[in-house]
């Protein structure tokens, strides 16, 4: 009975939180607008990766519930400024930078926080780890935010954006991240491997976005937004699957 109420405060939460988002909408969809029609695909299914990732965290429990807990909170997140984003969109063609790096800024940080998450659970990781993740991730960010609002030369900005991501890559494929992973057990080393897949593969993504958006002569809002939604919803829903998977094969 109890599993039954914590799921009704669960669909409720989520009715408050996403209410106003989903309601915001205004502007009439253009059936020829294949970015708009991204947006509103990658909104719902941002929502309904929530709910699957907070119903696993209860039924699986142990030391994987906080994981998919804060899997089910970055696409929380990224729902909810997917649904302003849309907007913005739909009724001006214009790139929502801020909103979507205000997005990234909470969510980025949190998918690095799941790779300390899951090695802790298990006591095989120093809490030095999360802060190098971190560090990465900012500088990561910050490039590439800068770069955009033209504070930084595009080039610039870029540079020191894919300088972040290396230095992530380097941490979970050989730095401390990395060997901290090689004595923990099959599960956790599973969802590790996975994530740092997605990371490396997934994240490439992103450096395509930007070239196609602000390293040509013109910048190409339609190809920037595209191919930023396309990573989001793989990046986002795919890293919480990966997690959610290994906690299934541990239990």
């Amino acid at each position: 009975m109890s599993k039954f109420f914590n799921k009704l405060s669960i669909i409720a939460f989520l009715s408050i939180i996403l209410l106003p988002s989903i309601s915001h909408a205004e502007a009439a969809l253009d059936p020829g607008d294949l970015v708009g029609i991204s947006f509103w695909v990658i909104s719902i299914a941002m929502v309904a990766a929530t709910v699957f990732f907070l119903w696993e965290a209860m039924r699986i429990g142990g030391k994987w519930s906080t994981s998919l807990t804060v899997a089910a909170l970055v696409t929380l997140i990224a729902a909810v400024h997917y649904f302003y984003m849309r907007d913005i969109w739909v009724a001006s063609g214009d790139s929502p930078t801020v909103y979507r790096y205000v997005d990234w800024v909470l969510t980025v940080p949190l998918q690095m926080v799941e790779f300390y998450l899951i090695l802790a659970a298990v006591g095989m990781v120093a809490g030095r780890v999360f802060w190098h993740l971190l560090i990465g991730t900012l500088i990561m960010l910050l490039g590439g935010y800068f770069g955009e609002i033209g504070v930084l030369a595009p080039v610039v900005g870029f540079v020191i954006g894919m300088a972040g991501w290396l230095y992530i890559l380097y941490y979970i494929f050989s730095g401390e991240a990395a060997k901290s992973a090689e004595s923990a057990p099959a599960a956790v080393q599973s969802a590790f491997k996975a994530m740092r897949l997605i990371v490396l593969v997934g994240w490439a993504i992103y450096p395509l976005g930007y070239v196609f958006g602000y390293m040509i002569p013109t910048v190409d809002a339609a190809a920037l937004n595209g191919i930023y939604n396309v990573a989001d919803f793989v990046n986002k829903i795919a890293f919480g699957l990966m997690i959610w998977s290994a906690a299934n094969s541990s239990t």
